[in-house]
């Protein structure tokens, strides 16, 4: 009997799954293997919603694999030390799992293949398993990357993917191995309250749902933050419960406007993972500096803070701060408007905002967050960095009658229309009814405070 092993990273399904395809035709028997690797916690990775998700992801698959005769086997401690012990125990001729783009997937990947080697067993690293379009695969002449959107969404919209693969219809699994509990989402503390539900199956309903209830209102409904037409599959995405290369075959096949608009923002997704791969230290450094010399000290901190609370006295930068707090996930406007205010209005370094999102986003990775974090505070790819959103007329435009607010803000609730977006503006006792923050910055101050830090007033 041969045996191969399919290592699950950040690709938590069964179809369109080209490892374990691999793995099944490869051999015998099969170990669908999950490593809980602590080096994930000890760089920051761990937040108790990617956790929460992650025990909904890793059930679903187990679920899965048992419908088809398998079973996940679960492992925890060092990645490499529990590969190779599952290898050994099962006496497996090869490992495959799905690239990774990281610096830390790829050193993780790097020290697997020399530990499996050394004792005879191949690793074998697919591409094209949790982007459409691998990293590399289009590059300009001179270059190892795009550096800017619209032509790589030229060539990447003319790159030829691959066929969505079916779940395979069995799996078997050797007996005798061992393998310890699935964790549990009820186990996990600190858990925002309205947390999506994970996993494969909860994904591919979800995509279904969305490409034949809400595509076609998606071009011209994406930035309505009301309305949330959103798609809301980042998750799925990030854990690979639903695969990327399947969404653009399923929204192509649709068509459409609000379809098209959709793969564009897949190919976002994807253009950030290049840029990633090809200079990792953006993970943690400017792309391209500005020499930004950030406030600190005691009144940017007590600045920061209201920020991460959501009581800045903008209403609509509080809205998203107060969603992502309490869903773990925040409509794609809102994190728009709640980077620019704090990079740019309060000229805060990106880098605090990062990990805030980092520390709740069911989405965050370091590809997005950083890079998107980046674009928005003019040190990343945008060919328009020193831009400055203001929140009082994208609140207006975004939310015209003032519904996102008042979902998320309720203290202002009774406030008619969009004089939501400047209670402020009301004056005596009329002021005093409302439970809210005066504005903790003049948007002009703002302004002239960061245009004089980038040396353009």
């Amino acid at each position: 009997m041969t045996v191969s092993v399919v290592l699950f990273t950040s690709d938590l399904r069964l179809h369109d799954h080209p490892p374990l395809r691999a793995a099944v035709e490869a051999a015998d028997e099969v170990v669908p293997l999950f490593v809980r690797d602590p080096a994930v916690d000890r760089a920051g990775f761990a937040a108790p919603n990617r956790l929460a998700f992650l025990a909904d992801c890793l059930a679903g698959l187990d679920t899965g694999l048992d419908e088809r005769g398998g079973r996940l086997i679960v492992r925890g401690g060092d990645l490499v030390t529990e590969v190779c012990a599952v290898v050994r125990r099962a006496e497996a001729d090869e490992v495959h799992m799905a690239a990774g783009y990281s610096a830390f997937a790829r050193a993780r990947e790097g020290r697997l293949r020399e530990a499996l080697e050394s004792g005879g067993c191949r690793l074998y690293v697919h591409d094209a398993v949790t982007t459409a379009v691998p990293p590399g695969d289009v590059t300009p002449q001179g270059s190892d990357h795009y550096a800017v959107f619209t032509p790589y969404l030229r060539r990447w919209s003319a790159e030829p993917l691959r066929a969505p693969l079916p779940a395979p219809r069995a799996v078997r699994v050797p007996f005798g191995l061992r393998s310890e509990a699935l964790p549990e989402r009820s186990s996990v503390a600190g858990v925002s309250e309205g947390l999506a539900t994970g996993g494969e199956a909860e994904g591919r309903r979800r995509l279904g749902a969305w490409l034949s209830r809400h595509a076609d209102g998606y071009e011209s409904g994406h930035d309505d933050l009301a309305g949330d037409v959103t798609s809301r599959l980042s998750p799925y995405l990030h854990f690979g419960a639903v695969s990327a290369t399947e969404a653009v075959h399923r929204a192509r096949a649709r068509g459409g406007p609000g379809a098209e608009a959709f793969v564009r923002q897949l190919c976002w997704r994807d253009f950030h993972h290049q840029v990633l791969a090809a200079r990792p230290e953006t993970a943690v450094e400017d792309y391209r500096p500005r020499l930004d010399h950030w406030r600190r000290g005691k009144e940017a901190e007590a600045d920061l803070r209201a920020w991460r609370e959501g009581r800045t006295g903008y209403p609509v930068v509080d809205a998203a701060l107060r969603q992502l707090a309490h869903e773990g996930w925040m409509h794609n406007r809102g994190r728009l408007l709640a980077a620019s205010f704090l990079a740019k209005t309060l000229y805060i370094d990106w880098r605090e905002g990062a990990r805030h999102f980092l520390g709740l986003l069911v989405d965050g990775d370091v590809a997005n967050n950083q890079l998107n974090w980046q674009w928005v505070a003019g040190t990343g790819t945008d060919t328009r960095p020193h831009r400055v959103l203001n929140p009082v007329l994208q609140g207006r435009r975004y939310d015209p009658e003032g519904a996102y607010v008042r979902h998320w803000v309720p203290e202002l609730a009774e406030l008619p229309g969009a004089a939501i977006h400047e209670p402020w503006r009301l004056k005596g006792l009329d002021r005093a009814a409302y439970d809210y923050p005066d504005p903790i910055v003049d948007l002009a101050d703002g302004l002239a405070r960061f245009r004089h830090a980038r040396g353009r007033d």
